[in-house]
This record gives C-alpha cells, sequence and structure tokens, in this order.
C-alpha cells in the first residue's frame, strides 16, 4: 500500500474482505483490526504539543545522549565560526542544508535573510546580533545565504513604482534591499518576473554584505582580515548552493 492515501488503503482492505469471503477467521480479523486504526490514525487531528514533545524525545534519544561530550562542551560555552543570516522560511533551515552541528553557526533568521544597515534605534536587535558575534564570539565569517522561491523577495519586486505599501511591517522591512529591485529591473527588464526574481534573491545578498560594512567593528574585522564576508544562494528547485566572497566572485556551485 506504499503511496496510498489512508482511504485509499481502507478501501482497498475494505474490498478484500467482501471479495474473498474464504479469508480464514484470523486474517479477517486482522485486516479489519489494521481497517480501524487507518480510520482512527486519519482522523485524527494535528496536536502542536504532542509534535513538540515528541521532536525533542527524538532529539534527545538520538542526539543529545548519544554525544555526551559535545554537548558537555557547549555547556562551557560556545565558540561558533560562522555567523549566518538566513531566511525564516521554513523550507531553507541553515542547519539542516548546511549540516551544522550545535555549536557552529550563531543564526539570525528573519523575512527574505536581509541585513539592514548600521541603526542604533530603528535595527538594534540585528545591531546587537551582530556586535555580539564579531566581538564577543568572535566569529571569524558571516554569511548571508538567499533562496530560491523567496516570497519576501517577490513581495519586494511587487511593491508599486508609487510606493504604496499593503502590510503592517513586510515591505516597510524589505525595502531595506531596494537597490537590489532597481538593479534588477534596469539590467533584467526583459526576463520572466520569476527571474527577475531569482536575480533579486543574489542580489538582495549583495546589499546586505554592502550593509555590513556599515557596522564599524564589521569593517574594522574585514581590514584586519580576521572576520570574512560571504553570500550565498540556496536553490531548494535544483538543489544547489552557490557560495561567493565579498568581491562578488561566484566560487563552484555545489549540486546535491
Amino acid at each position: 500500500m506504499a503511496g496510498e492515501t489512508y482511504e485509499e488503503a481502507i478501501a482497498a482492505l475494505t474490498k478484500l474482505i467482501s471479495e474473498k469471503a474464504d479469508l480464514g477467521d484470523v486474517a479477517a480479523a486482522k485486516i479489519k483490526q489494521l481497517t480501524a486504526e487507518l480510520e482512527t490514525d486519519g482522523s485524527k487531528a494535528f496536536n502542536p504539543v504532542e509534535r513538540i514533545r515528541t521532536g525533542f524525545a527524538h532529539f534527545k534519544n538520538v542526539k543529545f545522549q548519544k554525544n555526551p561530550v559535545l554537548y558537555g562542551e557547549l555547556a562551557k560555552g560556545q565558540s561558533p565560526k560562522f555567523m549566518v543570516f538566513a531566511c525564516s522560511d521554513s523550507r531553507v533551515c541553515p542547519s539542516h542544508v548546511l549540516d551544522f552541528q550545535p555549536g557552529e553557526a550563531f543564526v539570525v533568521r528573519n523575512i527574505a535573510s536581509m541585513v539592514p544597515p548600521y541603526d542604533k534605534t530603528k535595527y538594534s536587535g540585528t545591531g546587537a546580533a551582530i556586535e555580539y558575534a564579531v566581538l564577543h564570539l568572535k566569529v571569524e565569517n558571516i554569511v548571508v545565504i538567499g533562496h530560491s522561491r523567496c516570497g519576501g523577495i517577490k513581495g519586494l519586486m511587487s511593491i508599486p513604482d508609487d510606493g504604496t505599501t499593503a502590510s503592517e511591517f513586510i515591505e516597510n522591512w524589505v525595502q531595506i534591499c531596494t537597490p537590489a529591485k532597481s538593479k534588477v529591473k534596469t539590467e533584467a527588464s526583459t526576463l520572466e518576473f520569476s527571474e527577475q526574481c531569482t536575480n533579486c534573491e543574489k542580489e538582495a545578498v549583495n546589499i546586505s554584505l554592502g550593509n555590513l560594512l556599515t557596522y564599524p567593528f564589521v569593517r574594522d574585522g574585514v581590514v584586519k582580515k580576521t572576520l570574512a564576508l560571504k553570500g550565498a544562494h540556496y536553490d531548494f528547485v535544483k538543489g544547489t548552493f552557490e557560495l561567493w566572497d565579498l568581491n562578488f566572485k561566484i566560487s563552484s556551485s555545489v549540486s546535491v
């Protein structure tokens, strides 16, 4: 019954019972039991508390308890080599995509992976994260990762030229990367909208890299070569990952 829905499985089992009148009592009873179980499973509503409980139980049994040395070290502190800006999109968790282990990456996730320019008042949350990562954790790399089919970038590309917005926060946030939109609209005006969005996903990363340099402690680290900035783009449709440095030099794509 691989690939069947539970409705299809129930129908198949019911048909089997009706067609095979000569089934032994034990076999017939077993099929009826399976049918009842399938009907029960199919009618169960999603239980968020149970999902969290079972998820943590799996983590504790499979990872935490089997890696006492790792988690013992993490209890003493963290020394990540990476700070990562990634999108909040549920499909692009950087720890999964790049197989980061606990303690390897200090991660900030927001709409469209954007890094705003230095502003103590307007963007203090992002500034605090960058400051902590660079000055206290001493990360050696900051990676900004854009991704395919990004809703935030699509929203940016869809904002009318008159600047009219229809949301409380989203459009104001994504306009951090308006220069990326302008560049794509100018240089790729003949492309389909979906292709323009793909281009903008990468250009927005470059804007964020530039914005990182507006933070004095980031700029100082780059100048002293204690900190490297890298841009990236993850395409979860094609299974590819592109990585480039501050000079926007593209490395070979990694395909999975």
